[in-house]
């Protein structure tokens, strides 16, 4: 469902005020780069299906 290098926006924006995200691994769990401030994340792929905009 998710590529790498794909763009994703999240229904709540982060801390830094972007919702944009960029997949940088795939697999289990999703590893996240913001593109605002640059923080990498890692989540649950099933946790990710809620927070992403339809």
């Amino acid at each position: 469902m998710y590529e790498l290098n794909q763009i994703i926006k999240t229904k709540k924006p982060h801390v830094c005020g972007s919702n944009e995200w960029k997949v940088i691994r795939t697999g289990a769990d999703i590893k996240l780069e913001c593109q605002g401030c640059g923080r990498v994340i890692m989540i649950a792929s099933w946790e990710l299906d809620k927070r992403v905009k339809k």
